[in-house]
């Protein structure tokens, strides 16, 4: 889609890309949004219109990101909202996807399918997320906001690992599902896998591109 700047309608922005939604909701925008416009939301919510809009781009167009604009990003700023993404994905996504999964093994008990082992696949993934939120939110942050973090000693906790494992956790149910089973239930799982997928490869940009090169320079 084209270039959102802060006087592009926050409604075509949703309905050219949908998932966009789980952004706005870190932000406390939910959906009812009217004729705002990208600035109008921001001036209501008391959100940063140039760090918000580079955010929205970034999700949206896959190519964008202005590596020369990230200086004047306060760390605090992309801290915080990356700590809102954390919680997201430990409170929203990652259960939504386990609720789905249980009931899809359960509506197909008794067949030969293979949901059993990629379930201990997922709960492997959802292991190693979990922790990289925790060493987030304990170790890397804190020394991100009080300035003692350091390039050596910054956070390297698998960013590429978990993309690799959840591209994995795709392709066994692409490819290697077989059997019977609830055809909706497994068109859900699927669907908020790959969800969960694209939202943290877009944050995995802003945590490559924006918070590790911070490490270079005081809060």
């Amino acid at each position: 889609m084209p270039l959102i700047n802060p006087s592009t309608k926050l409604s075509n922005v949703i309905m050219e890309e949908p998932t966009i939604v789980a952004l706005l909701n870190r932000f406390g925008i939910a959906l009812g949004v009217g004729d705002k416009t990208v600035a109008q939301a921001c001036a209501e919510h008391q959100i940063d219109p140039h760090f918000f809009t580079t955010l929205l781009n970034t999700f949206s167009n896959e190519e964008y990101f202005p590596e020369h604009t990230l200086s004047k990003f306060d760390t605090r700023l992309i801290v915080d909202y990356m700590s809102k993404t954390n919680a997201y994905y430990q409170m929203a996504q990652l259960p939504t996807i386990e609720r789905h999964f249980d009931l899809l093994i359960t509506r197909s008990a008794g067949e030969k399918n293979n949901l059993e082992l990629i379930r201990q696949f997922f709960l492997e993934v959802k292991t190693e997320l979990l922790e990289r939120i925790n060493h987030d939110r304990q170790e890397w942050f804190p020394q991100l906001l009080n300035g003692s973090q350091t390039p050596q000693n910054g956070s390297d906790n698998g960013d590429d690992s978990i993309e690799t494992k959840i591209d994995d956790l795709l392709h066994m149910f692409v490819i290697h599902l077989n059997g019977k089973y609830d055809l909706n239930l497994g068109q859900a799982v699927l669907l908020t896998i790959f969800a969960l997928r694209n939202d943290i490869k877009m944050n995995n940009r802003i945590r490559n591109k924006m918070l590790k090169p911070a490490c270079h320079a005081p809060v």
